[in-house]
């Protein structure tokens, strides 16, 4: 099974358990997101998709944490370069559709920090699991962009508009079980549980019924498909964000731990 994901170099994946493909995010800065991750982390649904070998996935972080989001270097390279930030916005809106469009059941396995582009991954699961301690945080409006990588389209869904916008308006953390009350994850347990329970889940669905399992997924995701102009409008709102000066203010406070100044003006 894992023969063919050999290209995929930024991630590491296992094979445990029959029909169950593991994709792990494992990298420096606790699974930081650089440019190689981001790239495979879009293209790799497809290759999941049509891989006969799979019938569901698990998805998760080692060490730490699941995802600490996208790196800074990333960031200030689409800053600097217009053809980067334009190359990651596909890779963006592709990320978000592949998973859409991948037939197989997703599970998210999701402890420590999850951010940025892990997040999408996490939170679009058709089951995301939390673990109790998890932190998760949408930091898009903290880093001077609108939250446009899927947040603004799915969040209100999962959790409901008012909450929604509470938390990416405010960029507030939210724990794993505070998420689960809100309704933005499936379900939480504590920290020691959580592979085992994703793998048992993973298990369940792999010998499952899988046209019905695959046509379920499908039909309940015409509720994003759906929305499609509604996420592309986010998308190209928060990329327009990174030619602007607030973002450099944002990356900026991030990299000297203090608060931001933002002193952009406001054109909208």
């Amino acid at each position: 099974m894992l023969g063919k994901y050999k290209e995929f170099s930024g991630l590491t994946f296992e094979n445990t358990q029959p029909g169950v493909l593991e994709v792990v995010f494992d990298g420096p800065n606790l699974n930081a997101v650089d440019e190689t991750v981001h790239t495979q982390i879009a293209k790799i649904w497809p290759v999941i998709d049509a891989d006969p070998a799979v019938r569901a996935v698990v998805v998760r972080g080692a060490g730490k944490a699941f995802s600490a989001g996208g790196s800074f270097d990333l960031i200030e390279a689409q800053i600097a370069d217009y053809g980067v930030r334009m190359r990651v916005m596909r890779e963006s809106r592709d990320l978000f559709y592949n998973l859409l469009n991948c037939n197989k059941p997703i599970i998210s396995a999701i402890h420590g920090p999850a951010v940025g582009a892990g997040l999408v991954v996490a939170l679009m699961a058709d089951i995301s699991i939390a673990a109790r301690t998890a932190r998760i945080i949408d930091g898009h409006t903290r880093l001077g962009v609108a939250a446009g990588d899927h947040a603004s389209m799915v969040w209100p869904l999962l959790c409901g508009m008012a909450k929604a916008k509470y938390l990416l308006l405010t960029c507030e953390k939210i724990s794993g079980e505070e998420a689960e009350r809100a309704g933005l994850v499936s379900l939480t347990v504590d920290e020691s549980e959580l592979l085992d329970t994703a793998r048992g889940i993973a298990e369940k669905l792999s010998s499952g019924a899988q046209e019905a399992i695959r046509w379920t997924k499908y039909s309940l995701n015409q509720w994003y498909r759906q929305a499609g102009p509604l996420f592309d409008a986010s998308l190209g709102l928060e990329f327009l964000g990174f030619g602007g000066p607030d973002v450099v203010e944002g990356v900026a406070s991030h990299r000297e731990r203090r608060a931001p100044v933002f002193k952009g003006e406001v054109h909208s």
